[in-house]
């Protein structure tokens, strides 16, 4: 039985059981889902039946779930942000960043988020509701449409650190992770797709059971319970040893090396002790650790660490074996970096 009314939710077998229930051949599902993956609307969609389209629409199917409202483009390194509109009124946000080896699209997976850390915007405003897999898939599609052409290539990797908690929209976060590398669809590989979380264990672990394996990068961001719990709410319920031990059970059975994020708080996290802490932490994983220059959050109120101490921190962190790197800030100027998407409002024409 279909319930979702987007036709983008939909794999080709759902699309099929639909169109079936409208006495069409199987056939017509696959060119469905072929103009489907190509961000078309239904008036597009030039070798599908008249007939067919009408009953479709008359049934309340929608073929696409969001569409790019704007777009912020930086002056500093070229990435782009873009402003979503949802069917239902609801905003969201997203970053292509262009790098020599390819096109990485920041997703969001929520309209908000409950996990309100101390330095993130995308918790502002709560969680509003989740985005079904469709609509986690069509920022993809809109983006890979905008911009694949002769010239220039689509979308190639893909990140789930937009605004919301991944795991904590579990079920449509793993239909997305399906139906994005499905080869009849866009086909990206499950290599190239990277997912962050504050760090749900037991969905890390479920993500593991349940045959998935996007490269895990955790929020970590304090190398201590105490420190943690000040900056991150949810380390009121998951301990650092309970992520260690999660991680280690997901890279036994994925066997995909772990990533960290740590963002560099000024006079918070950014001590030579914590940086000895740290190490101590992830000692023995197969790990990496990226140090994030904290990104300026006006509502937040959190000043990010100067680049004497983060290097300092890196150099700690090296002397111990550990693999670390200080990330690049991308799209900073335009409000596109790390920790900055968030749930915008329309004012006229400007997002404030």
């Amino acid at each position: 039985m279909i319930e979702s009314k987007l036709l983008l939710d939909m794999n080709t077998q759902e699309l099929s059981e639909l169109l079936a229930s409208f006495g069409e051949p199987k056939f017509r599902a696959k060119q469905l889902y072929e103009w489907l993956n190509k961000g078309a609307e239904f008036d597009e969609m030039t070798n599908m039946p008249k007939n067919l389209i009408e009953k479709l629409k008359s049934a309340g199917y929608r073929a696409q779930g969001i569409k790019i409202l704007k777009e912020y483009i930086s002056q500093k390194d070229g990435t782009i942000k873009y402003l979503y509109s949802l069917y239902d009124g609801n905003l969201i946000e997203g970053v292509l960043m262009k790098y020599k080896y390819g096109n990485t699209i920041c997703v969001s997976t929520q309209v908000g988020c409950r996990m309100n850390c101390a330095f993130c915007a995308s918790g502002l405003d709560g969680l509003v509701r989740n985005l079904s897999a469709g609509e986690i898939l069509g920022q993809v599609v809109a983006v890979n449409r905008k911009n694949s052409n002769d010239s220039e290539r689509g979308v190639t990797n893909i990140v789930l650190m937009g605004s919301g908690e991944p795991l904590d929209n579990y079920d449509n976060v793993c239909k997305f992770l399906t139906m994005v590398s499905d080869e009849k669809g866009l086909n990206i590989s499950k290599r190239n797709i990277s997912l962050s979380t504050c760090g749900l264990c037991d969905k890390i672990v479920q993500l593991a059971d349940d045959g998935y394996s996007p490269t895990m990068t955790i929020s970590l961001h304090a190398p201590n319970d105490d420190m943690r719990k000040k900056i991150m709410p949810i380390a009121k319920k998951y301990s650092i040893n309970d992520i260690i031990k999660a991680v280690k059970y997901y890279f036994d059975k994925t066997g995909r090396r772990i990533i960290f994020e740590y963002s560099m708080i000024s006079g918070e996290n950014d001590t030579e002790e914590c940086a000895r802490e740290l190490a101590k932490v992830v000692k023995g994983l197969s790990c990496h650790i990226n140090l994030i220059p904290l990104n300026f959050v006006k509502e937040r109120g959190l000043d990010g660490s100067n680049k004497k101490n983060i290097y300092r921190f890196q150099a700690i962190l090296e002397s111990y074996g550990v693999s670390v790197t200080v990330r690049r800030s991308m799209g900073s100027d335009i409000e596109g970096a790390c920790g900055q998407l968030r749930r915008k409002v329309i004012n006229g024409d400007e997002s404030v």
